[in-house]
């Protein structure tokens, strides 16, 4: 199995836009997983996703950049970054992983 990953960074994003039933989740779930973050994704109620996302700086950056403007059928509004609370970061798994999550109300 791959060490864990470094997690010393974290962010909490909401996105809003035309950002649900256009496979937003899945693909931000796959980027996440090529630059090696851990955290989660979901849809929220309010047409939002909400993401937590974990790595090193340099990953969590570049997650950023792709988050604002997202897959080709998306069409990203804004991208509100804020720290990820520390409670959060501890209860993601310690081997790392980004999972897609129900929605959220």
């Amino acid at each position: 199995m791959n060490s864990a990953p470094d997690l010393a960074e974290a962010r909490h994003l909401v996105i809003s836009g035309r950002v649900q039933g256009v496979g937003f989740r899945f693909a931000m779930a796959h980027e996440a997983m090529r630059l090696r973050l851990a955290g989660w994704v979901r849809n929220c109620r309010n047409g939002t996703v909400e993401a937590l996302i974990a790595g090193p700086a340099e990953a969590i950056a570049g997650m950023l950049v792709w988050a604002r403007h997202g897959p080709p059928p998306a069409r990203v509004e804004q991208v509100a970054v804020a720290l990820a609370p520390a409670g959060e970061v501890a209860a993601l798994p310690a081997d790392g992983g980004f999972v897609q999550r129900g929605d959220h109300g």
